[in-house]
């Protein structure tokens, strides 16, 4: 079964329903404040090579600290909660807070300006507050990709890779009359039988 069919068929199963509130989540996230904007940002600078579900948990556990914790108080936090890389994400969190108050919600803008977030965990960013028009391109998808026959796979992922990549992406949520982010978490799905966020 080729990959457009795989999602079809996900698309007529109970996944659908928690995909779908999953994006009714993201919508809802757009709308909030800047305070929540930000603290959703960090969530991003740490889910770069983490474990996103690992992530989840620290956001929930530290919350309005990302805002208030001293860097070197942040990094303690997130060396408690097993963070990977506790010094490297307090750093660029304390840093991006000279920008908590005027966020732009714009994927090159982030990356311009957000000292950790490339295209990858911009696009994250931007999707998780219910921007629906960006591709999250990580290694599962990837590989769901090179496994498929849609691309082969890439020795590093540049910006000119990314778009390139992203547009297949793009060909494939048309014709699946799917948005980028839907089709993200059923491609994620696919590859790790999880939907997060």
């Amino acid at each position: 079964m080729n990959l457009i069919d795989q999602v079809e068929k996900l698309k007529k199963e109970d996944v659908k329903e928690l995909i779908d509130k999953r994006i009714f989540g993201f919508k809802k996230v757009g709308n909030k404040d800047e305070d929540e904007l930000f603290i959703e940002l960090c969530f991003c600078l740490m889910t770069a090579n983490f474990d996103a579900a690992r992530a989840i948990k620290i956001q929930d556990d530290i919350g309005k600290g990302f805002l208030k914790l001293s860097e070197k108080d942040l990094a303690k936090e997130l060396k408690r909660l097993g963070h990977r890389f506790p010094n490297a994400r307090a750093k660029y969190i304390a840093e991006a807070r000279k920008h908590a108050k005027s966020l732009k919600l714009d994927r090159d803008w982030l990356v311009e300006n957000i000292k950790g977030l490339g295209y990858k965990e911009s696009s994250h960013f931007l999707r998780n507050v219910g921007k629906d028009d960006y591709a999250i391109i990580d290694f599962h998808i990837i590989d769901i990709l090179v496994d498929n026959k849609m691309i082969k796979k890439p020795k590093t992922i540049n910006k000119k890779k990314y778009f390139e990549i992203e547009k297949v992406l793009q060909k494939m949520a048309d014709k699946l009359d799917l948005t980028l982010a839907e089709l993200d978490f059923y491609l994620w799905y696919l590859e790790t039988g999880k939907v997060l966020k």
